[in-house]
Order: C-alpha cells, then sequence, then structure tokens
C-alpha cells in the first residue's frame, strides 16, 4: 500500500521495542505504508533500508545480513551496505548501475524503542515523545513491553485512548465502573501537546486502581490524564489518593501508548506500563504485581478495545453513508482537538511539498543560455 497524505512524514515513529531488534537478523516492518528492514549494526547500532531490491524488487528481508553491516538479496546476491549504496554486484561484470541503490532512513533508540524517521526534512531528536520512565536508570519497576496489530487506522485507535469515558462500559470493574461515568473533562494544549484531564472525586476505585491503592474498596479521588503526542502518541498518568487529600499520598500507573500507523487500514499498538506513587503493601511480590498488571492491560487492549476498534473500522469502511459525519459529545473534546492539530500539521507538510515541487517544474522550463550556441 502506498504511503499517502493521511500520515506526518516529518516525524519520529516507534518501530520496534529495542529488544526485539536482534544481532544477525533482518526484520521487516510497515510503517505508513513504506516496507522497511531493520537491522543492528557490527557496533550495536540500529538501520533501516527500504525493504525492496531495485533489481528485481526482492524483498531484502529474505537475503542475509553479511559481516561488515552488508545486506546480502537474497534473488541475485547484490550487497548494499548501511547507506543503500550497492557496494558489490556478483555477476560477470560487476557494474553496478548508478541508480542501483536503495532509501535509508535515519534512526536512533531512545527509551527502549527503535525510532525512525520517516520525513525528508532534518530529523530533531529532541521531538520524540517524552518515555523517561521507561529508561533503566528511571527508578520505575517496568512491565514487559509489549505490541499488537489492530485492524483499524490509528487515528480510530488514538480516539479510543483519548476518550476514556468508555471505560465504564468497555472495561466495566477494570479500568472504570458505574460511579466514574461522569467525570468533569479539561482539555489543554502547549504547543502541539495536548492534555486531556478527567478526574473523579469520591468515588469507588475500579479494579486496577483499587489494587494498586488501598484494595479496600473505600472511595477515593482519582487523577487521570492522557498527554498525547503527534503524529500518535500518548502518555496515560492515573491514579487515586485519599478524597479531599494529595495525590502525592496515593498510587497509580503510567501507561506508554504508542501507536505507529503500519497502513491506512493497520496500526502497530506498542504498550508498556509502571506502577507510580506509593506502594502501600510492603510485603507483596513485585513480580508478580507486574505480570499482573500486563495481563489486565493486555485483556482490556487485546480482549476488549481491539474487537470494538476494528468493529467501528469495519462499519465506517463498509457503510460510508451512514458513518461520515459521526455526532459529536463533551467526551470527544480531546480527540476533536487532536485530531484538529494533526490535520493542520499535514495540510502545512503537504502544501510544503507541493511549493517544492512547483519550484522544481519552474526551473525545469528555464532556458539555458550557453555561449556560443544559439
Amino acid at each position: 500500500m502506498k504511503a499517502t497524505s493521511n500520515f506526518l512524514r516529518n516525524a519520529w515513529y516507534a518501530a520496534v521495542w529495542s529488544q526485539e531488534l536482534k544481532f544477525d537478523e533482518l526484520l521487516p516492518k510497515t510503517i505508513i505504508g513504506e516496507p522497511l528492514v531493520f537491522f543492528r549494526k557490527s557496533d550495536g547500532k540500529a538501520a533501516a533500508l527500504l525493504n525492496i531490491c531495485p533489481h528485481k524488487f526482492a524483498p531484502l528481508h529474505m537475503g542475509k545480513l553479511l559481516p561488515g553491516d552488508k545486506i546480502q538479496c537474497g534473488y541475485h546476491g547484490l550487497e548494499f551496505d548501511p547507506n543503500g549504496t550497492c557496494i558489490h554486484n556478483p555477476h560477470k561484470s560487476g557494474r553496478i548501475a548508478a541508480d542501483c541503490k536503495v532509501k535509508s532512513y535515519e534512526v536512533l533508540e531512545r527509551h527502549g524503542m527503535v525510532w525512525i524517521w520517516m520525513g525528508n526534512e532534518e530529523a530533531d531528536p529532541a521531538t520524540i515523545p517524552d518515555y523517561s520512565f521507561l529508561d533503566q536508570d528511571s527508578g520505575y519497576d517496568v512491565t514487559c513491553r509489549e505490541s499488537i496489530c489492530i485492524n483499524a487506522n490509528y487515528r480510530l485507535v488514538a480516539d479510543n485512548l483519548l476518550d476514556l469515558s468508555h471505560s465504564p462500559y468497555l472495561h466495566d470493574g477494570v479500568i472504570g465502573g458505574p460511579e466514574t461515568i461522569k467525570a468533569n473533562i479539561t482539555v489543554t494544549q502547549d504547543g502541539n501537546t495536548v492534555r486531556v484531564m478527567r478526574p473523579k472525586f469520591n468515588v469507588r476505585p475500579p479494579g486496577l486502581l483499587n489494587r494498586l491503592y488501598k484494595k479496600d474498596g473505600e472511595p477515593v479521588d482519582i487523577w487521570s490524564i492522557q498527554r498525547w503526542t503527534p503524529p500518535c502518541y500518548m502518555l496515560n498518568d492515573t491514579g487515586a489518593y485519599p478524597p479531599g487529600g494529595d495525590p502525592k499520598e496515593g498510587a497509580g500507573v503510567l501507561g506508554a501508548h504508542l501507536l505507529t500507523p503500519e497502513t491506512d487500514n493497520t496500526t502497530h499498538y506498542h504498550f508498556v506500563a509502571a506502577r507510580s506513587g506509593n506502594i502501600l503493601d510492603e510485603n507483596e511480590d513485585q513480580e508478580e504485581f507486574k505480570e499482573w498488571l500486563a495481563s489486565a492491560r493486555r485483556h482490556a487492549f487485546q480482549q476488549q478495545d481491539e474487537p470494538m476498534i476494528e468493529a467501528q473500522f469495519e462499519m465506517m469502511q463498509n457503510f460510508p453513508e451512514y458513518t461520515a459525519r459521526p455526532v459529536l459529545l463533551e467526551i470527544d473534546a480531546g480527540p476533536v482537538r487532536c485530531n484538529r492539530i494533526l490535520d493542520e500539521l499535514i495540510s502545512r507538510e503537504s502544501e510544503s511539498r507541493e511549493q517544492s515541487n512547483a519550484v522544481v517544474n519552474n526551473m525545469k522550463h528555464i532556458p539555458i543560455e550557453i555561449k556560443g550556441v544559439k
């Protein structure tokens, strides 16, 4: 599937958890409609190329990773370096055509994730979203890092995460409950970063927060902050504390939700979490707790969110005449704000690209005068 204007190109995208990119392996991934192959160089750094040999279009991941950080095409043996330059033609003449090269991408690792820059502008590492709680020296005890693929557009997945008012219904008893339905929603924007706050006061905690906090089922106040960073990255900070008290007295969870568009119709969903705040039960088995937390979140995403989102997307694809204009409620303030920001960023990028192309096309028609030649 071709990359489309539905995606922001000049942005970092979360490709794969660092632990999943092994030495001596070629890992294929499609991101915003582009087929890629990831690998580790001999110095341990990650690299990525377009996963298409320019000769007969064989996928490069079906070849071999050779000593010297070279990828050998598994079809006819052409070899490419990490910059995408063809450096060896094993056939008779050994001649290498000028256009025998593969597109390469800027890649770096941060917060335990391999990130890739998909645009043509200069990449700025400072624009990678802050997930520093995942770093080894952060002091947080992090659960296992996981990924699933959802058969729906990434914006629909983001809408689900930005509007947690569905929790009392879709996640009843685990993340939400009857007492958490009504909440005051506040949306703030700092640059292109949006925060959706949905606090609840003097309510019985749902199962996850009850176990994180006192395990007594007694009423609590709940903080809930979802941070969105374009194009599609969220950090959910939620927890429980004494009614009318200080959130610093409570306990909660930080949840990273990294959505990477695979195509217009599929999304790589990377997620991980860590406990925050006070640990009131010092005798609790922390490894067992981490496994429970990871399992509870995985169940919510795979068994509850994923089927609903995929069913939504199927309706939108099959019945556009009925789904073109959704009814909006006050709970949609966060998703609407984020989508408008993303639309604006994509529109600006598209206009800039069109202007650049127009300049190039106009230059083609400028007559060139060479002395002595009429």
